[in-house]
């Protein structure tokens, strides 16, 4: 059975960084699009970040400039560099991936989620 395992949240002063980090657990026969989500208090979830395995991105544009997505398709990991952190970035961060897993057929999963806090 497949889980995707976040870390890297936390809590940072504004104009700060963090470094998100989601590794698929599990046996992955193949890796499809990975991303990143956030949802704020009272908010709905929305897309912040998205990779594809050929390396493609694409952005939120409030995140535009200040985020970074890469993967390690080895690995099966995606990463979300957050430089210039806002308050408004405070939110939960969840991982996606558009996976086919060993024992399944193509399916997104999530993961747990990782909290990020922006605060003075």
């Amino acid at each position: 059975q497949v889980h995707l395992v976040e870390s890297g949240g936390g809590l940072v002063q504004p104009g700060g960084s963090l470094r998100l980090s989601c590794a698929a657990s599990g046996s992955v026969l193949s890796m499809y699009d990975m991303g990143w989500y956030r949802q704020a208090p009272g908010k709905q979830r929305e897309l912040v970040a998205v990779i594809t395995n050929g390396g493609s991105t694409n952005y939120a544009e409030s995140v535009k400039g200040r985020f970074t997505i890469s993967r390690d398709n080895v690995r099966n990991t995606v990463f979300l560099q957050m430089n210039s952190l806002k308050i408004e970035d405070t939110a939960v961060y969840y991982c996606n991936a558009d996976l086919i897993p060993s024992i399944d057929g193509r399916r997104h999963y999530w993961g747990q989620g990782t909290r990020v806090t922006v605060s003075s």
